[in-house]
């Protein structure tokens, strides 16, 4: 569990900050401000460091949140901060959560900091996260071969013709629906299209992991059945972001920068959402 300082303001009658340092005592005398931390004393605000307590690093975090017209569904589509430095943002709706800007993604547009909100590719898509991804369907299969779990060939008719599709691109997640049951099989690795010599059918890697960078490496992929299932194949979500569906999004901005810096306002290009 994680401390947290919570300081009270007389003058609003509230608590207006949380601060991630953890002072044992806080005084402030003769126009400065003293805190005590394992027996020691310490004056703060006597040099230019910032985000540095007690020798630790730390960092500036602000939440906040865009709610005009809270009976409107909407799409976020931006973030201009007026600000002389990046922040690493996330942004949460009431319909999507985990949504990001990186401090790396922003870019310089008339002297602010200018990005666009991508959503988080969860993976596998959870089935509330449907209608707001590109799910596509292909059609079921003929044969598939299971020989090896990082190369599965699932293969598809070419009389009739099952189009597999244009939209459908290296890196997109197959799955299959049985029923009401929704299982993913893995990432697309090759496809491969040559219906003069009758080959028509998809190369899926079944044994990745989630998240690519977790350590732990928990399989999410599965061998698809052998009889013939119904496929269909979900875009990342991240590259095909057009923005953050929500009546409300609410943002919070890190900095991890030791120096000085200004935050003077947010900003987010919005429109509304037509159903």
């Amino acid at each position: 569990m994680e401390n947290y300082t919570l300081t009270y303001d007389d003058g609003v009658k509230g608590f207006p900050s949380f601060y991630t340092y953890y002072p044992d005592w806080m005084i402030g005398m003769n126009n400065y401000f003293y805190t005590f931390k394992e027996g020691e004393l310490y004056r703060h605000n006597t040099n230019e460091t910032r985000n540095n307590y007690y020798g630790a690093d730390y960092a500036s975090i602000m939440t906040s949140v865009f709610n005009d017209e809270p009976l409107t569904n909407k799409i976020f589509k931006t973030l201009a901060l007026e600000s002389d430095d990046s922040w690493d943002t996330r942004v949460n709706s009431d319909q999507q959560l985990g949504n990001f800007i990186g401090a790396d993604d922003y870019i310089i547009k008339e002297g602010g900091y200018f990005g666009y909100l991508r959503a988080a590719n969860s993976n596998p898509a959870s089935s509330a996260q449907y209608p707001l991804r590109s799910a596509n369907g292909i059609g079921s299969n003929v044969s598939v071969d299971v020989t090896n779990p990082a190369a599965v060939q699932i293969n598809f008719s070419t009389t009739p013709f099952v189009n597999i599709g244009t939209i459908l691109s290296i890196g997109d997640l197959i799955y299959t629906k049985i029923g009401a049951s929704v299982t993913l099989i893995g990432e697309v690795t090759n496809r491969v299209e040559d219906i003069q010599n009758g080959d028509n059918y998809l190369v899926v890697d079944t044994t990745i992991t989630n998240p690519p960078n977790d350590p732990l490496g928990i399989p999410i992929g599965n061998l698809p059945p052998i009889s013939p299932v119904y496929y269909f194949f979900i875009k990342n979500g991240t590259a095909e972001s057009h923005g953050i569906l929500g009546h409300y999004a609410v943002f919070t901005l890190t900095n991890n920068n030791t120096s000085a810096i200004e935050l003077f306002a947010v900003e987010s290009e919005v429109m509304k959402s037509f159903p």
